[in-house]
C-alpha cells in the first residue's frame, strides 16, 4: 500500500506531462516574450512538482534525503529528455534541448531550493510538508 501512496502521484503526474506534450501548442500571448515566459514558467512548475513528488516517494521508500534529492532531479532530467523526444512525433511540436535544461532547472529549483530550505519556511508550510510526508 505504501508503494501506491508514494509512487502513484509521480507516475500520474508523468502521465499528465506526457498528455499535455501530445497536444499542439497554441500561443499563450500575442508577444513573443510573453509567450516564452508563460510556457517556460509552466515547464519549471511542472518539472518542479514532478521532482518534488519523486523526492517524496524516494525518502518514504527508505532512500536517504541527499540521494533522493539528486536522484529525483536526475529522473526529472531523463523524463524531460524522453518527453522532448516524444514531442518530435507530435505535429506542431519539436524537441528542444533548451526545454530539457529548463525542466531540469525547475526540478533542481524545487528540490534543492525548497527542500533544503524547509527549516526556513513559515510554520504553517512546515506543518503542511509534514502532513504530506515531504519533511
Amino acid at each position: 500500500m505504501k508503494i501506491f501512496k508514494f509512487w502513484l502521484p509521480p507516475i500520474l503526474w508523468a502521465l499528465v506531462i506526457f498528455t499535455f506534450s501530445s497536444f499542439q501548442t497554441a500561443s499563450a500571448s500575442k508577444f513573443y516574450l510573453g509567450d516564452f515566459l508563460i510556457k517556460k514558467t509552466a515547464h519549471i512548475l511542472e518539472y518542479g512538482i514532478f521532482a518534488s513528488m519523486l523526492y517524496r516517494a524516494m525518502i518514504n521508500s527508505g532512500l536517504g534525503k541527499k540521494k533522493a534529492m539528486w536522484y529525483s532531479v536526475l529522473l526529472a532530467f531523463l523524463y524531460g529528455a524522453t518527453d522532448e523526444f516524444h514531442q518530435s512525433f507530435t505535429p506542431g511540436r519539436g524537441p528542444s534541448i533548451r526545454d530539457v535544461l529548463i525542466d531540469t532547472f525547475g526540478a533542481g529549483l524545487f528540490v534543492f531550493g525548497l527542500i533544503k530550505n524547509m527549516s526556513k519556511l513559515p510554520k504553517y508550510l512546515k506543518v503542511f510538508a509534514k502532513k504530506i510526508d515531504l519533511a
